[in-house]
Formats: C-alpha cells, structure tokens, sequence
C-alpha cells in the first residue's frame, strides 16, 4: 500500500497552483487562500492525509485557511495522487510564463533557463539560484544570481522561508571542496576508460550509450557523477567539461556543478559552482 502524502507534499501541490494562478492574473484573494492553506498544513500537527482518506472532511474543514473548495482539492490528491486542478492548470501554463514573472527575468531568459536547466516551477528555480546552475546559463553573473534568489525569498513568502532554513541546515552538511574535486578528477580520468556509459534521452537523436556514469560512497555520501546533458552544455560545447555531482544523506539528495572556470583569479581550475569562495580558499592552501 502506498504510503499516504505528508502534510508538507499536499502543501508543495497548494503552493504550486497558487503560483500558476498568480500566473494567470486570478483573483489575488484566491491565491493568497491557496498559500495560506498550505502554510497551515505546514504548521498542522494532524495529517491532512489521514483526515481525508477517513472521510473526515468537517475536521479537515475546521483547520484555518482550509475552505471547502481547498478541501476537495486535498481529499482528491490524497486518494488519487493528483490534483485535477493542478493538472489543467499545468496545460495552460507554460514554464516560461511562471520564470518569466521573477524580477529582472524576460520572456527570452525564461526560455534560456528552462531550455538549459529543465526547471518549471519557482521552487525549482530557487534551488538552481542556491545550488549553482543558474550562473551557468548565458546571462546570468554573481549579481544577477544573487537578484534572483532575493527576488523569489519575496515571491515565494513564507514557504520559501522554510526552505531556506532547510537549506542552510543542509549547507552544513554537504561534501568538502576537497572530496567534490577529487570525485570530479576521478571521474574525468576514467571517463573514457572504465565506466559504464549510458544512453541520454535528450539531445541523443541516435539513442547513442555516450554518457559515462559513476557511482561510489565516500565520507557517509552515496555520490552518482554524469557530465552535464543540458542544452546549455550542448551549446557551448561543454559537455566534456561540466561535470554534475549529485549526493545523498538521510534520504536527501542535492547536486553541484564543477566546471572549468574560464576567467578571473581561478581560471584555468576547476571549480565548484555556488561555492566560490570555499573553492579559492581551497586553492590558496
């Protein structure tokens, strides 16, 4: 039996059609009720799940910012692990339309970044803002990078609050500089030699097994290394270059990049995108 969404996974999908409804231009009452739901399921010490799966409606009904409306739309996630209203939402909104909303994004950097990163929701662009891959895509210097994260701390309220006390929590916890450029020597010197290569779906026309995988654990961490098969990598012609570092801990995954850097103080070294400073420090040992 499928285990039943937590309170924080029905609040993502409450976040998410609020963000499509902003989108939109709906009534802001609306879309203020559909944030303020999920912050209350946030807080909530009883699983709306639970609630709902138990035909407990008028009990879910009473938690605050939780109408009627809002109610059918967790009781039908909760049953059917979708959310109708999300999915026409979906249709109807481009990726493009909900980046192109951040201060400071047009129309043509939404594409660049959707096209480059694959990412399509705001909370998805944040952890790209946090993590490195936005300053990879053309346009996109520490400055603008830094305007983008200050600019979707206020977008997303008090969920991207949340998030960023997840995230500092986690950036305690994360491999070294030193452990990061190790893996990622590794991984180049045995690219073409020994690892497994598998076949990409995108950007693969020819169903070609090119992309050279590594797994291994190192200090607690479960690693898996690919070279990035974005269209950004594609185009500049760094798919050899840029390499993705994916880890996990406790059930949680992140990423970083490592990448040539091609100016400044560190160029010719590799370096761990997101983390430049760490990575200078590192070099001046």
């Amino acid at each position: 039996m499928a285990a039943r969404p937590s309170n924080d996974d029905i609040a993502a999908v409450l976040e998410r059609i609020a963000e499509l409804l902003e989108t939109q231009d709906a009534n802001p009452f609306r879309v203020r009720a559909y944030r303020d739901g999920a912050q209350t399921l946030r807080n909530a010490d009883r699983s709306a799940a639970d609630l709902a799966a138990h035909g407990h409606m008028d009990e879910l009904k009473a938690l605050p910012n939780i109408g009627s409306g809002i109610a059918a739309v967790i009781g039908e996630y909760v049953s059917s692990g979708q959310s109708s209203l999300l999915r026409d939402l979906e249709a109807r909104v481009s990726p493009e339309a909900v980046i192109a909303r951040v201060p400071g994004i047009g129309t043509g950097l939404a594409a660049r970044i959707v096209e480059a990163l694959g990412v399509e929701t705001l909370a998805d662009l944040e952890d790209a803002a946090h993590d490195g891959r936005l300053a990879t895509v053309e346009g996109f210097g520490a400055k603008r990078v830094e305007n983008v994260r200050t600019a979707l701390a206020g977008m997303l309220s008090r969920s991207a609050q949340t998030r960023q006390q997840e995230r500092a929590s986690a950036n305690g916890d994360r491999p070294s500089i030193d452990l990061l450029l190790s893996i990622d020597a590794e991984y180049r010197r045995r690219a073409d030699d020994d690892l497994p290569k598998i076949a990409p779906r995108r950007f693969n026309p020819n169903d070609e097994a090119w992309l050279p995988i590594l797994r291994t654990k190192r200090d607690g961490y479960d690693f898996t290394v690919l070279f990035s098969n974005t269209a950004r990598a594609h185009e500049l012609d760094k798919t050899h270059d840029w390499v993705v570092i994916y880890f996990e801990r406790d059930g949680k995954e992140r990423q970083h990049t490592v990448v040539t850097e091609t100016s400044g103080a560190l160029k010719g070294k590799r370096v761990v995108r997101g983390r430049e400073p760490e990575t200078r420090r590192y070099y001046d040992q």
